[in-house]
């Protein structure tokens, strides 16, 4: 489900963490206002290799970020790189590209490296927000999911 429609609910509220990955520091205030506005609690980034660290780290303690927003052009590691080693590193949840090319090969190429979705800047804040709803709601079924499964083999495995 790439470059999808989705419609925002004003009243919806991100009940998430997100690690957002952003080097310019306007861009990084910007968004982090949107996503604080609408309920998510923010982690900060702003070069590719303190990115994979803070990922991979909650990642191994049990408390992963729920959605990671990735720019695509980042001092050292950039994006792209990134996105593939938290893949790697059975990082499963949902990476959002954070670009401001338009171009299709770029976009391709996020997808490719392992990213869900893109959103190209300047971010609009209804997109950003739609996107991540869509992303959330699909996690939490995902995880309701895995818990009845759960219980299903544990009931199973008792007869």
């Amino acid at each position: 489900m790439k470059n999808t429609a989705y419609k925002v609910d004003e009243g919806s509220q991100l009940e998430c963490r997100v690690l957002l990955v952003e080097d310019s520091p306007d861009t990084q205030i910007l968004v982090s206002h949107f996503l604080k506005k609408a309920g998510a609690e923010v982690f900060l980034s702003d070069n590719g290799l303190s990115a994979l660290d803070l990922a991979l780290e909650a990642h191994q303690q049990g408390f992963p970020f729920d959605i990671i927003l990735m720019d695509i052009q980042l001092p050292g590691l950039d994006g792209c790189e990134v996105t593939k080693r938290l893949r790697e590193a059975s990082f499963k949840g949902p990476i959002i590209a954070f670009t401001a090319s338009e171009e299709t090969h770029s976009r391709q190429k996020c997808l490719e490296a392992g990213c869900d979705d893109y959103l190209t800047k300047p971010v609009d804040s209804k997109k950003l927000i739609g996107l991540l709803s869509l992303y959330l709601s699909q996690l939490k079924q995902k995880q309701q999911l895995d818990r009845a499964a759960k219980v299903y083999l544990n009931l199973d495995s008792c007869n």
